[in-house]
Parts: structure tokens; C-alpha cells; sequence
């Protein structure tokens, strides 16, 4: 169980979009921040992956589609 409190722009916003929506406020605040939360766990796999990357490991393109088969 999670309690946030909203300042009063927010809430108001938040109450639109749900009825707009026609979804809950918790719908929709469950739904960002999950969201939210992936795009996290993404940026941290991207910045891994950059902390990792060796230039040697790099191939042409052509040799890229060779490799998956995609040469005409």
C-alpha cells in the first residue's frame, strides 16, 4: 500500500485525466508510475551497456546483413 500527497495542480490534473479517461486516479497513477519505473530500469540498462561497450567489437553493415542473412 502506497499514500502519496499531490499538490493541489496535480490533483486537479490527475481528477481530469481520470475522468476524461473514464479510469481511476489510481488506474492512472499506478499506470505512470510504472512507466516511469520502466523507463528507469531502461536508461540503467542503456548506461551499463555504454560503460561496457568496446569499439572493437563493431562490424560494417554490410557485414551485419551478411550475418543475418539479409544480403540481395
Amino acid at each position: 500500500m502506497l499514500a502519496i500527497r499531490l499538490d493541489k495542480e496535480l490533483e486537479e490534473r490527475l481528477s481530469t485525466a481520470a475522468k476524461r479517461s473514464g479510469r481511476t486516479k489510481t488506474a492512472l497513477a499506478r499506470k505512470a508510475i510504472e512507466e516511469y519505473i520502466e523507463d528507469l530500469e531502461d536508461i540503467a540498462l542503456l548506461e551499463e551497456a555504454l560503460t561496457n561497450y568496446d569499439p572493437s567489437k563493431n562490424i560494417s553493415m554490410e557485414q551485419m546483413r551478411r550475418e543475418l542473412g539479409l544480403e540481395a
